[in-house]
């Protein structure tokens, strides 16, 4: 079961990701016949996907990986056990800005592109000025020591989830958000598409369709 924090994540998200999974469906021509590369990813998003295709799901986190439904595969985003151009589509939602620095964001880039025909990789907006894992405005304009010391006490996740000094730590130096320039510059030949929210970008994705 979810914690409240995920609970609420899940809340807040169900309606930009349903649509986000629709717009998914419609640029890629998806279809049953697909095969796509879920990295870092888990069952329940798919469930908002209008159509069943062949899914593969690739994680770091084993409780991810629970399930009947797919095929999974535990593995390194960086280093990815596939041969070249072994799906259709990779599809990556919200992992690069957990990623701890540049090097991994890409080399997990360069994976992505090696073994997909296409890809479709979303992540947060570092511009929006809310941030999207603590639920709080403007606090991931704060140099990292601060946003620690205020995240038990001084936002909506601290106050659902009531974490220990080091779990705030581990959270915070967990989270390395990133501008449509970074994202631009980790896959340079792909399209970039902005997710708007009451007029501002709030999340980017670079879609490429080989």
């Amino acid at each position: 079961m979810p914690n409240r924090t995920e609970a609420l994540h899940l809340k807040v998200g169900r309606y930009f990701r349903s649509r986000r999974m629709q717009q998914f469906v419609e640029a890629f021509n998806v279809s049953s016949s697909t095969r796509i590369l879920d990295l870092g990813g888990s069952e329940y998003y798919w469930n908002w996907c209008p159509v069943q295709p062949t899914v593969t799901i690739v994680n770091f986190e084993s409780r991810d990986l629970r399930t009947d439904r797919f095929p999974w595969v535990f593995a390194d985003g960086r280093r990815l056990p596939f041969n070249d151009q072994s799906f259709d589509i990779v599809y990556c939602n919200s992992v690069l800005e957990h990623l701890p620095d540049e090097y991994s964001r890409k080399a997990m880039a360069l994976e992505i592109i090696r073994v997909g025909r296409g890809y479709c990789v979303q992540t947060p907006n570092r511009r929006f000025p809310v941030e999207a894992h603590l639920l709080t405005p403007g606090i991931h304009a704060l140099p990292k020591s601060w946003q620690i010391r205020l995240a038990r006490n001084f936002t909506l996740w601290g106050w659902l989830q009531r974490p220990g000094i080091e779990e705030a730590r581990g959270f915070i130096q967990n989270i390395h958000l990133l501008t449509a320039g970074d994202l631009q510059r980790l896959f340079p030949e792909a399209t970039l598409k902005r997710e708007r929210f009451l007029g501002i970008t709030k999340s980017l994705s670079a879609y490429s369709r080989h």
